[in-house]
């Protein structure tokens, strides 16, 4: 852990403000984080991570900001970004209300009809983070409708799954199930993909920690690795370990911005934060991501064998 006093005096230097007390909080499983009392009265969040990747709290307090410059959803104030450390304000937590899970159902839905100019980050020299696992974009990145099955294959999910072959944490089989999946994405996408979605301002990593519950009565949204990207991934995310008033929260989103089928697409939406964590936690992970993929792959199977029965149905009208 990073002492405590040096990251007090760094928030100082930061702040203009002498430090009353510094305290360790819970911060995630990548960071060190601190609650820190100024003296002149105000009380921050500081984190910091040893060493922190290049631009990686920059990242995310321009992540911060682009949710924020919506208008959609309440996330905390930036005070300062620093190579080695990120200052926020403090939000009292508070306990997980049906009410603010109906509410940030109904934001993330405002959220996700924020259009973004294109697929990724929205700056390509600067990757987003998913914990400390970088997330590239191309120098020139799409922006069309139809994009997202080709970019997601190229520029997330492949580049993922090469980590964590090389890294022991996917057997060969799972593997080649997401090579698999990754070439029906590059080919076309749609039998798997869903209609075409133009970019979306997404949070990009909105696991249930990255919730932050408040005492005020309205949720913050934390450690974004917000892009343009598409919103599904967002609910997917939600669900993949869980979130108090899920369900409350999803049928909030759906009245405000329904998604037909959507429920069919979750693995594929997963399959990205699999990846992640078969990168850092290795093949228990990797077993995850393979039976996403399948799952995904199963999906087009049957997709296709609607799309060829209703064709024979078709045919049949027209000899009668």
């Amino acid at each position: 852990m990073t002492d405590g006093r040096s990251v007090a005096g760094r928030v100082a230097a930061l702040t203009g403000s002498a430090v009353g007390e510094a305290r360790p909080v819970s911060g995630g499983d990548v960071c060190d984080a601190y609650r820190i009392a100024l003296a002149d009265g105000r009380t921050v969040f500081a984190k910091t991570l040893d060493p922190a990747p290049e631009g990686f709290f920059a990242a995310e307090a321009a992540g911060l900001e682009l949710l924020r410059s919506t208008g959609a959803v309440a996330v905390p104030d930036v005070l300062a970004a620093e190579a080695d450390v990120l200052v926020l304000e403090w939000v009292e937590p508070g306990a997980a209300s049906a009410a603010q899970a109906e509410r940030l159902g109904r934001e993330l839905a405002a959220l996700h009809s924020a259009p973004a100019p294109v697929w990724g980050g929205p700056d390509p020299r600067r990757p987003v983070h998913l914990g400390p696992v970088p997330l590239p974009s191309p120098p020139e990145p799409p922006s069309g409708a139809g994009d997202w099955p080709a970019f997601h294959a190229e520029w997330r999910l492949l580049p993922l799954l090469r980590r964590a072959v090389d890294g022991g944490g996917i057997g060969e089989g799972d593997a080649r199930d997401v090579e698999r999946l990754c070439e029906l994405l590059a080919a076309d996408g749609g039998e798997v993909a869903g209609p075409p979605q133009p970019p979306a301002v997404v949070h990009g990593d909105l696991w249930s920690g990255n919730v932050h519950w408040s005492a005020d009565g309205r949720a913050r949204l934390i450690d974004p690795a917000a892009q343009g990207g598409h919103p599904e991934t967002d609910l997917a995310v939600l669900e993949l370990f869980g979130c108090p008033h899920l369900r409350r929260l999803l049928a909030a989103y759906e009245e405000v911005r329904p998604l037909p089928g959507r429920s069919a697409r979750v693995p594929l939406h997963q399959l990205q934060h699999l990846l992640v964590h078969a990168v850092l936690f290795g093949p228990g992970y990797g077993a995850r991501c393979g039976a996403a993929a399948r799952a995904a792959l199963g999906l087009a199977a049957h997709v296709r064998s609607e799309a060829t029965t209703g064709q024979v149905g078709e045919r049949d009208e027209e000899r009668a």
